[in-house]
């Protein structure tokens, strides 16, 4: 119990979490935020639409990721070098976009939200990369709890917070921008009571050898198609539900006060939990039993939603459900990042964490634009019963997953030959 609570409270686990806040923070600013600040602008639908294209960074992040595995910033530490830069840069950004005010041309807008969120995935890379260095096998579900709570607590910050100040007239929209730049200090703050690590990892020595050998490392393992099969298709019911809870819940006649209540106020609480429940599970447990535990309550919690079907508007069953869906979720996260990072050679830590991160985003993007026509077409019971069954795939490739132990300073990937090297061992642990 106590090398359990050494591992929950360290210095680490704080700055994980004050990294985890400064990630949270900008994602709102370049989306629900930025859509009711345009709206209030009166500008049409259809623009307010095509302004989802300026979250394209978060997708794309892994084109540049090389680059911050390549260079070293004249800062203290390859991570928290690029972190402080990112961090500075992303704070510039976001007092730019809020100067725009309330006349500036859509397109000055659009470019320079655009900024804010290339800004912010360029941190998203650093932050993640630094978690993968820092964190020994052990620590890896709880250092991926606190990060996922302090992310939680920013996306609450920047949704529910500047929605209320501004919904209530105290400050406008672009001052709600300008507090939440003031409050990336938080992140800055967090990058220097971040720790280097106890062994820097190796950097690469060219450009070339930055990009190349992280993605043959992939192709080089012998499960390595089913690991980027499975960063595909785990997290299928949360995103297929997910995109869709909001209108299911307006449907079913739950009032938008009632929503932010239970699902951002109780909602938040027990996501939090939840990740640090599933950070001690993975700690217990080892990777493989928890990414069982957590595929299948991804599924249960979906099952809620379709009891819900049935139910409708009754506030005992709503609030039971979204309860057990955020803790879950929480559990589920905490596990999932725990496994992205024991796939990552802290070499490259930076691109290859953000190929997978990205990966997962294109799926989630490519499956989250159909599900408002699947629900239409198939009916609110058939769609929740179809995002419990999308569960199957991830829980039936982790099945011929093979588990390996992950060593300390496990090799690098480079000069690695497909089908001849043995690939570096990392992947699921017991």
């Amino acid at each position: 119990m106590n090398r359990l609570f050494h591992i929950f409270a360290n210095r680490r686990m704080a700055a994980l979490a004050l990294l985890g806040f400064a990630s949270g923070l900008p994602l709102g600013l370049t989306s629900g935020t930025l859509q009711a600040w345009m709206k209030g602008r009166g500008v049409d639908l259809g623009t307010i639409g095509m302004f989802q294209f300026v979250t394209a960074p978060y997708v794309l992040k892994f084109l540049w990721a090389p680059l911050m595995d390549r260079y070293v910033p004249p800062l203290p530490g390859r991570r928290r070098g690029w972190l402080i830069v990112s961090q500075i840069l992303l704070i510039a950004a976001i007092v730019l976009l809020a100067s725009c005010g309330e006349h500036a041309p859509l397109n000055i807008v659009f470019a320079t939200a655009l900024l804010v969120a290339f800004c912010s995935a360029s941190q998203d890379i650093v932050a993640d990369a630094y978690r993968t260095d820092i964190l020994a096998a052990e620590e890896r579900g709880v250092g991926a709890a606190w990060f996922v709570s302090g992310y939680r607590i920013a996306m609450l910050a920047t949704g529910l917070g500047a929605f209320t100040l501004v919904g209530q007239g105290w400050i406008s929209w672009a001052s709600a921008y300008v507090l939440t730049a003031i409050c990336m200090g938080i992140g800055i703050a967090g990058t220097i009571l971040a720790p280097e690590p106890q062994s820097a990892p190796d950097t690469p020595q060219s450009l070339g050898e930055a990009i190349v050998p992280p993605f043959l490392d992939f192709v080089g393992r012998r499960d390595g198609w089913l690991v980027l099969a499975f960063v595909l298709v785990f997290r299928l019911p949360d995103t297929i539900a997910g995109t869709m809870t909001i209108p299911f819940l307006l449907d079913i006649q739950v009032s938008n006060t009632q929503i932010g209540m239970i699902r951002n106020g109780l909602g938040l609480g027990m996501t939090i939990v939840g990740a640090l429940c599933g950070g001690a599970i993975v700690n217990r447990l080892g990777l493989k039993r928890s990414l069982w535990i957590a595929g299948i309550l991804q599924a249960t919690s979906n099952f809620g939603f379709w009891i819900l079907t049935k139910t409708g508007n009754d506030m005992t069953t709503l609030v039971t459900v979204m309860l057990i869906e955020n803790f879950c979720g929480g559990l589920a996260v905490a596990a999932f990042f725990a496994f992205l990072m024991s796939q990552c050679s802290r070499t490259y830590s930076a691109t290859q964490y953000a190929l997978l991160s990205s990966l997962m985003a294109v799926a989630g993007l490519l499956i989250g634009s159909q599900t408002g026509w699947w629900a239409r077409q198939w009916g609110w019971d058939l769609f929740f019963g179809i995002s419990v069954c999308a569960a199957i795939p991830g829980l039936l490739l982790l099945l011929w997953m093979r588990p390996r132990d992950v060593p300390e300073n496990a090799p690098d990937p480079r000069g690695f030959e497909i089908g001849t090297s043995k690939p570096s061992p990392v992947g699921l642990s017991e």
